[in-house]
């Protein structure tokens, strides 16, 4: 595929993003889906990203995902998990440019993925090797997550940061602690999508 110097890109968190997180009544957190059956598309996630398809920016996925670190599933249903987010996405014409995902945690119960890395976000290495794979410039980009090492890894990458949720007083004071500021917050991905339209058509 022929890229252009420079592309632009939106880097997508997976959970909370673009599909749905789900209740883990045993440890009583929310988290990431652990099973094919648990993972389901957000609405409006299909028309958000044929949006930014439109404004010709790439999407690449930037995840953590340390299920298999911890033992939560294995490896296959992880894979399993990945082919569903595909074949959901598929379903409105969009295919995802690049996805990359950090399968360590510094506190596995699998030896193989214990190690404090330098993919896990907020570190950059996914971002990186993003940008070197598709010749993105970060300054035209957007990372949009619902966490905050998301928007520590926009604030460390000098692309623009969109949160996914709503921002109450302790998320405001580990956002302020952590020195840390969305550029833009949103609803959910396609109102974050619609705010990304209005800043490129008042950049033209």
């Amino acid at each position: 595929m022929q890229m252009n110097s420079s592309n632009k890109a939106v880097f997508l968190d997976r959970d909370g993003v673009i599909n749905d997180l789900v209740s883990n009544t045993e440890e009583g957190i929310i988290d990431s889906p652990s099973s094919l059956k648990q993972f389901k598309l957000i609405n409006g996630v299909g028309e958000a990203l044929k949006q930014l398809k439109e404004m010709r920016f790439l999407l690449i996925l930037i995840s953590n995902q340390p299920g298999v670190a911890k033992g939560k599933y294995n490896l296959d249903e992880f894979d399993k998990i990945r082919q569903k987010l595909e074949k959901s996405l598929k379903q409105f014409g969009i295919i995802l440019d690049g996805q990359y995902y950090c399968l360590h945690h510094p506190n596995a119960t699998k030896l193989k993925y214990k190690k404090k890395c330098k993919c896990r976000k907020p570190q950059n290495k996914m971002i990186l090797d993003a940008t070197k794979d598709y010749d993105i410039d970060l300054t035209k980009s957007f990372l949009i997550g619902d966490g905050l090492v998301d928007m520590q890894l926009a604030q460390n990458s000098k692309c623009r940061g969109i949160f996914i949720g709503n921002i109450n007083s302790a998320t405001n004071k580990l956002f302020l602690e952590k020195k840390v500021e969305p550029h833009y917050i949103a609803h959910d991905l396609l109102e974050a999508a619609n705010y990304i339209k209005d800043s490129e058509h008042s950049n033209l």
